[in-house]
Order: structure tokens, then sequence, then C-alpha cells
């Protein structure tokens, strides 16, 4: 039988490496925090978007969109959302339930296309599918076509998401 093992050693705040890790983590996750558009909207209107202090803060933050910090986001929007936030315009845009449901639909549109081939290899841009190859192939993107919960694959047919 083996003998109950004692809780680790609580962590000394004051050790610089228990500091350093707990201000990555902490800058980290407000990092990711700016890809949600809803967030973004929210930090706006409150007026923390027009502080110079956190608009200083947002600039330090810079940093995380180097190869080195890069690697730990998990919602690459967060860095494309901190790059607009360096902007004036941007941060009094965000404001606006308007420009809130654009980010969203954009970032939307990126997470439902991101993996397809068609739009990876650049050929889906202005090419109309050729839908000739199969009649009831025909039959079904066109009852699919108005259907919002449709997914779009490489064969430009729209069919129900799995």
């Amino acid at each position: 039988m083996e003998e109950p093992t004692s809780p680790p050693p609580a962590e000394d705040p004051s050790d610089p490496r228990v500091s350093n890790r707990t201000r990555f983590e902490l800058e980290l996750e407000f990092v990711q925090s700016l890809a949600n558009p809803f967030y973004l909207q929210t930090l706006g209107q409150q007026r923390i978007l027009d502080d110079p202090a956190f608009i200083n803060y947002l600039a330090y933050l810079k940093y995380w969109s180097e190869k080195e910090y890069a690697r730990f986001i998990h919602y690459p929007h967060a860095l494309h959302h901190l790059e607009l936030l360096q902007h004036a315009q941007f941060r009094e845009e965000v404001k606006k339930d308007e420009w809130r449901e654009y980010l969203n639909q954009k970032q939307f549109d990126h997470w439902r296309t991101w993996r397809d081939p068609a739009y990876l290899d650049g050929s889906k841009g202005d090419v109309k599918p050729d839908l000739n190859t199969d009649a009831d192939a025909k039959v079904d993107a066109s009852a699919a076509v108005d259907d919002p919960m449709t997914e779009e694959h490489p064969q430009g047919l729209k069919t129900a998401p799995v």
C-alpha cells in the first residue's frame, strides 16, 4: 500500500520565477481575451480604451506578436485585434454595435473556412464552382443555398455540417 503523498509546498510569491510565470499567465490570458469582439466593445463602452495608461499597456503587449511568444496564443484573432487596438479610429469604432457584429461575423467566417482547401490554395476567389457534374448534387446545392447553417465543401456544394 502506498503512503499518501503530501501536497506540493506552496509557491513563494517573492520568488522571481513564480512572479514571472504569474505575470506571463495573466498577460497571456488578457491578450487572448482580445479575440472576443464583445469584450472589445465592453472595453470601449466603459471608456477603458480611452485611458492613455491602458493604450500604453496595449502597446507594451505587442511583444506577444513575436514568434517566441505568439506560439502560446490559441486565438490568432487576439493578435490581429491587438494590432488594430493600436489605432485610435479602431478604438472608437469598436464601441458601436454594428462594428462589433462586423468583427464577430468576420471571425466566424474565418473559422468556418480556414481549413477549406479551396480557401487555402487561393482558388476560392471569384471562380464559380461547376455544379454540372452530378444532377443530384445540383438539387442538393440549390436547396441548401439559403440555409445559414450550411457548410461549403471544396467541390462548391453546400451541405449541412456533420
